[in-house]
């Protein structure tokens, strides 16, 4: 890293100085505050570009740093309630917002300030340092000839809509074989224009592990693609049936569960309405940490021709519904559900761009973590193609 790197990165120290100074005052009076290195740092991230987004800037910041600092961990989730970042507290008074932190880490509001506080004021100032190396490393990067986008036609293999004839593997359109044949990776990075950061994977839906739930997208008839169809529906399809000791499928497990569905709501041949999220187990994945899958029926079936019709809006309608449904399962497992990955809906055979459809899912998903951040939020894609289309890495 050269010298104009390091010296676009705010001190350790000076970042400890902010957060003890923002600490009591709260996100509400960030304006007054003045806060130079948390500044420096929103705008070392491309958080903030002037004075009047500083407030909005800053607490953007937060709420990656205490991601990275880990939701699921009492650390972060300490962090989170000390700066009001869960709903309630943004509010709330430095002695509630202590509280709760004392609350999470199992001591006594006194103790904590003593001591378990100077640790989450720390940390939290180490993770927004390694936001800015982040950024500052992918600004710095050269971007090859090779690795340079060459179109937004990928689809990140999320065509899967139930379709009645086998389509052209979306994944593939725009794409060379080598990027398709890339290995997996995954990397938290933020999506299109939303400010919520994700766990974007660049991989095959089948390959996933320890997620608790994945949504897969369905026309509204719920019908899922077939198993040989190279679509993100069929791939689950695929992945969760259950086959004996020849490879045989002796349970289409996800069929299976979401024709009873159908049957208990009395949706038989109809069609529901678009955005509905209908659960099933997982099946064979559950074997990879996979515990439920969600079908999003967000694709309507054009009248008198082939193809689906996606309206964005339905989209954002299906991740609300996602999260709902979430919520109201999450207590009935042990450990309770606490991750979410969705694909890029409507994408495919939809007609929806690939930025569109991450778009409106990353705003959606923006205001359901504002009202419960207790979720680690997954993405999935195909490959780099539609990973560069929809990020602000380059140099993926």
């Amino acid at each position: 890293m050269g010298l104009e790197s390091e010296l676009s990165l705010p001190a350790h120290a000076a970042l400890v100085e902010d957060l003890r100074a923002l600490r009591r005052p709260g996100l509400a009076n960030v304006r007054v505050l003045g806060l130079p290195a948390l500044r420096a740092a929103a705008e070392t991230c491309g958080l903030s570009t002037g004075p009047d987004d500083v407030p909005a800037g800053i607490e953007e910041l937060l709420r990656q740093a205490v991601r990275r600092l880990g939701d699921q961990d009492a650390l972060g989730r300490a962090a989170a309630r000390t700066y009001g970042l869960v709903p309630g507290l943004r509010g709330a008074t430095a002695f509630e917002r202590r509280r709760a932190a004392a609350e999470v880490v199992g001591v006594s509001t006194e103790t904590f300030r003593r001591r378990q506080e100077v640790q989450v004021v720390d940390q939290t100032a180490e993770a927004v340092l390694g936001l800015c190396r982040e950024r500052v490393r992918r600004r710095n990067t050269p971007v090859s000839a090779a690795s340079s986008p060459a179109g937004a036609g990928g689809t990140g293999g999320t065509g899967g809509t139930g379709e009645q004839r086998p389509p052209e593997p979306e994944s593939h359109r725009g794409t060379t074989q080598r990027d398709d044949d890339a290995p997996p990776f995954t990397v938290e990075t933020t999506v299109a224009d939303a400010p919520t950061p994700f766990v974007l994977h660049v991989s095959p839906v089948d390959l996933l592990r320890d997620v608790d739930v994945i949504v897969s997208s369905e026309n509204v008839y719920l019908e899922m693609s077939k198993t040989f169809w190279p679509t993100l529906s069929g791939t689950l399809r695929r992945a969760c049936a259950v086959r004996d000791a020849s490879g045989e499928i002796v349970d289409d497990v996800l069929v299976r569960e979401l024709n009873a569905w159908v049957r208990r709501f009395g949706r038989p041949g109809l069609p529901v309405r678009p955005g509905t999220v209908a659960a099933t187990s997982s099946g064979a994945m559950a074997e990879q940490g996979v515990r439920r899958i969600y079908h999003a029926a967000v694709a309507v079936p054009l009248a008198g021709r082939d193809g689906y019709e996606v309206a964005p809006a339905n989209i954002a309608r299906a991740v609300r519904e996602a999260f709902a449904l979430a919520r109201a399962e999450r207590a009935a497992f042990d450990p309770p559900l606490r991750s979410i990955c969705f694909p890029l809906m409507g994408s495919g055979r939809g007609g929806v761009s690939v930025e569109s459809s991450a778009s409106w899912i990353g705003w959606a998903i923006h205001e359901e973590l504002t009202r419960d951040p207790d979720w680690t939020v997954h993405l999935v894609v195909r490959n780099r193609v539609t990973a560069r289309a929809i990020t602000n890495l380059p140099d993926l």
